[in-house]
C-alpha cells in the first residue's frame, strides 16, 4: 500500500494565500472545526507591523469561515486575547498554532503562547461556543510545550491530552500524554511516542486533536527532518488504544505527505507542511494544513485507509 497516495490535494489549493492579504508577513497552521453549517479555521497570522513590542513574536489568531469548506473568508479581527492585566497575563503574546476540541457544547482551544523573558511556549486553554467570543481559562502546561491537544471525550472518567514537550535548542520533540479531572489540573504524565521512529520525524514529532474510530484514536502528526539540504516538515499518523490512549497500536512508517508542490516548498519557511487538526465527513478526512507560512491548503482522504495503514505499519 502506498500511504503517500491516500491524501489527495484539493484542486483549489491554496485555499488562502498570503498574496491576497497586503501587510501580512506570515499566514499559516489552521485549526479546523465544523460549526453549524460552516467550516471554521483558526488561522495564525503575523503582520509586518509589530504592535506588541515583542520583536518578531506578534502572531495572532483570526477566524476564516466557509460554507463549502473550500472557499474561505478570513476575518480581520484578532480572536484570542490574554483578557487580563493580572500577572502573568501581560507577558503572554504570539497566539498561534491552536488546537480545537469540541466537548459537549463547548469548543476548547489550546494555544501555545510565548511568555516574555521566560522559557516558553506554554499551553493556554480557552473556549468558545460561537467563534465570536473567547473565554480564557488557564495555563495547562509547563514550558516548553507546543501543540497540546485534548481528546474529545472522557476516557474512563478522565480527560486526556497529548502533549509535545521539548523541541528546539537541540532537543527532540516527543509526544506524551496526561490526564485531568477538570481540564485544568493535569498529571499522570506518560510517554507515548518519541521522535525518530522513522527518518522523516527524526528531530520532532507533534500531535493534533485525536479522532475517534472503531479501531482506535487516530492522530494526525507532523514530523521534522533536517538533512543537508535544509529542514523538512512531513505529515503522518499514529493510532492509539481506545481505553488506554498512551498505548500506540499502530503508526504510519511512511509519511502521508511531504512538501512536493511549489506552494509547499517555497515561502517564509521552505518545505513545511503543518497540520493543527482535521475534520471528518463520513469516511472522508479533510486535512487542512499550512504550507511555508504562506498558504492554507486542503487534502482529502479515507479515514479507514489511514487507520489501516497505521495498523499495518505501512
Amino acid at each position: 500500500m502506498d500511504v503517500t497516495k491516500i491524501l489527495k490535494r484539493h484542486a483549489c489549493n491554496p485555499l488562502i494565500d498570503i498574496k491576497d492579504y497586503p501587510g501580512t508577513a506570515q499566514l499559516y497552521n489552521p485549526s479546523p472545526v465544523l460549526f453549524n453549517d460552516e467550516t471554521i479555521l483558526l488561522v495564525s497570522v503575523v503582520e509586518h507591523a509589530a504592535t506588541e513590542g515583542y520583536g518578531r513574536d506578534v502572531g495572532q489568531t483570526r477566524i476564516a469561515r466557509s460554507k463549502d469548506g473550500i472557499h474561505f473568508e478570513l476575518g480581520k479581527e484578532n480572536f484570542i486575547q490574554k483578557q487580563s492585566e493580572e500577572y502573568p497575563y501581560p507577558l503572554f503574546h504570539h497566539f498561534i498554532d491552536n488546537r480545537v476540541t469540541k466537548i459537549d457544547d463547548w469548543y476548547y482551544i489550546v494555544t501555545p503562547v510565548m511568555v516574555h523573558n521566560f522559557d516558553s511556549p506554554v499551553g493556554m486553554l480557552g473556549r468558545t461556543r460561537d467563534f465570536t467570543t473567547y473565554e480564557r481559562i488557564d495555563i495547562i502546561t509547563q514550558p516548553k510545550n507546543r501543540g497540546a491537544s485534548i481528546f474529545p471525550e472522557k476516557i474512563n472518567g478522565k480527560y486526556y491530552k497529548l502533549d509535545r514537550p521539548g523541541g528546539g535548542d537541540g532537543g527532540n520533540g516527543d509526544i506524551w500524554i496526561s490526564s485531568s479531572p477538570d481540564l485544568i489540573h493535569w498529571g499522570c504524565f506518560k510517554p507515548v511516542i518519541g521522535a525518530g521512529y522513522r527518518f522523516w520525524n527524526v528531530q520532532k514529532i507533534g500531535p493534533t486533536p485525536p479522532i475517534k474510530t472503531d479501531k482506535g484514536w487516530l492522530d494526525i502528526i507532523h514530523g521534522v527532518f533536517s538533512p543537508a539540504g535544509g529542514t523538512y516538515y512531513y505529515i503522518g499518523a499514529i493510532l492509539l488504544d481506545l481505553e488506554q490512549p498512551w498505548k500506540v497500536i499502530g503508526k504510519t512508517n511512511s509519511y502521508l505527505m511531504m512538501p512536493e508542490m511549489p506552494y509547499e516548498q517555497h515561502g517564509n519557511c521552505d518545505n513545511t507542511l503543518f497540520p493543527c487538526g482535521a475534520v471528518t465527513k463520513g469516511d472522508e478526512l479533510w486535512l487542512y494544513y499550512g504550507a511555508c507560512d504562506h498558504t492554507i491548503n486542503l487534502a482529502i482522504g479515507s479515514v479507514n485507509e489511514i487507520v489501516n495503514a497505521c495498523i499495518n505499519n505501512n
